[in-house]
């Protein structure tokens, strides 16, 4: 079975239903969360489901032999950004080629970019008055949101709609679709 490790630094919404999901199918395993936040939810989410989890702050991030003597440690084979809000460097790109993706909630290239994540997009495709929107799984490479799409799925926005609407629509595209594709590729490595 190979070992996931996510990525957050926020609320843990998304890295909630990943763990719940790998829990029932047994496809993979959860094996670590890593945060750049001391006061992220997801180290709540993580101590709940008895994930092991670390805290990195981004200084710490950068020094290449804790993170990877981490991820080592809990065997892990695949890293999973959900939240995450620091750019990862080369080295873990490098290591972990192929077999790092983030999820943005929006249809890449549009909306995409540093500075460009929850509420922000949001708010971006509310004022863009788009009629769809939806989210992209993809690879990550050394820039924000950039790397291969693998996967990508739509909402319609609608005239009613609000940033608040438009984001209780994505996170339903997220949780429906992100373990699902996780699992599968992860199957494959």
């Amino acid at each position: 079975m190979k070992n996931i490790a996510l990525f957050a630094s926020g609320r843990g919404t998304n890295a909630d239903n990943i763990i719940q999901y790998f829990k029932k199918n047994k496809t993979a395993n959860i094996g670590l969360v890593i945060t750049n936040n001391k006061n992220a939810g997801v180290l709540e989410v993580a101590k709940y489901h008895e994930v092991p989890s670390a805290i990195f702050p981004k200084r710490e991030f950068f020094a290449r032999h804790k993170i990877l003597e981490t991820l080592s440690h809990y065997n892990i084979d695949f890293i999973v950004l959900a939240g995450f809000m620091i750019l990862i460097p080369k080295y873990l790109i490098d290591t972990f080629s192929g077999r790092i993706i983030n999820i943005h909630p929006a249809l890449l290239p549009a909306f995409g970019g540093k500075g460009m994540y929850g509420s922000h997009v949001h708010q971006a495709v509310y004022d863009s008055k788009v009629s769809q929107t939806g989210i992209t799984i993809h690879h990550v490479n050394e820039f924000y949101d950039e790397g291969a799409v693998i996967f990508q799925a739509s909402c319609s926005v609608e005239k009613t709609d609000t940033p608040e609407s438009i984001a209780h629509k994505v996170h339903q595209l997220e949780y429906a679709h992100y373990p699902k594709v996780i699992e599968n590729l992860v199957k494959s490595i």
